[in-house]
């Protein structure tokens, strides 16, 4: 028997090599990273690219043969910091705030997400259901933000929030099917944390298996109901 697909975007990060060990005793699975993915498996199929929207059209065309068959779709893409080629870290006040940062954060962390979401309604949409999640983050809560700060990360992860909230409306239209998610991972030992890991509890810093399990377990329970859920590693919700 054919086992169920699933599609993992970003598969390179730490979540999303988690998560693809965590689905492949279960799922036929793609990972997609825009570097070379040093894993095998006999269900494993491994793609490179999708920086940009004509990369993801020729990604999507790989895989028509899928269509009505992926049950599972994270996307684990996002930038916080980075050293190289420009260094950007968190602004912590507005003097730091600059737009190459604001631009590439938008680009990253919202158009290249949102860009997937739209492009892959045609192979989700099917008699079989299929959840979407894609990684935002509680600091894209406008309603939680009390501290200030990451003007760019936040923004983004805001912007993030309100396409997916915009496509789960059309998505209930047009592939009913489909659910959509936003998750919050909470801080995971990984490079995007690995600057910021120094002031969080142990007990608050998740290994990346943890989070992935906690993810698959979240989409697991959830149906398609015409909403988009913002929820956190925990199944909670997470105020807009």
């Amino acid at each position: 028997m054919t086992p169920p697909a699933a599609l993992v975007i970003g598969a390179n990060g730490g979540i999303g090599r988690a998560l693809v060990g965590e689905l492949l005793p279960h799922y036929q699975v793609v990972a997609i990273s825009r570097t070379a993915i040093d894993l095998e498996h006999p269900r494993l199929q491994c793609l490179e690219g999708g920086s940009t929207e004509e990369d993801i059209e020729q990604l999507l065309q790989q895989l028509a043969h899928l269509q009505g068959r992926i049950t599972r779709v994270v996307i684990c893409i996002g930038v916080l910091h980075q050293s190289e080629p420009h260094p950007m870290m968190p602004e912590k006040r507005l003097e730091d705030v600059n737009i190459q940062q604001l631009m590439h954060s938008a680009h990253v962390n919202t158009i290249l997400p949102a860009l997937w979401v739209a492009k892959l309604l045609p192979l989700a949409k099917g008699s079989q259901p299929c959840v979407m999640a894609v990684l935002s983050a509680r600091v894209g809560s406008i309603g939680d933000n009390r501290l200030g700060g990451w003007y760019s990360y936040r923004s983004s992860k805001a912007a993030l929030n309100m396409f997916l909230k915009t496509a789960a409306i059309e998505y209930s239209r047009r592939a009913n099917n489909v659910k959509l998610l936003a998750f919050h991972p909470g801080t995971t030992d990984t490079d995007l944390s690995k600057p910021f890991q120094a002031n969080v509890p142990r007990d608050k810093l998740f290994t990346p298996a943890f989070v992935a399990r906690q993810l698959i377990g979240i989409m697991d329970g959830l149906s398609a109901d015409g909403e988009l859920s913002y929820l956190d590693w925990q199944g909670q919700p997470i105020v807009w």
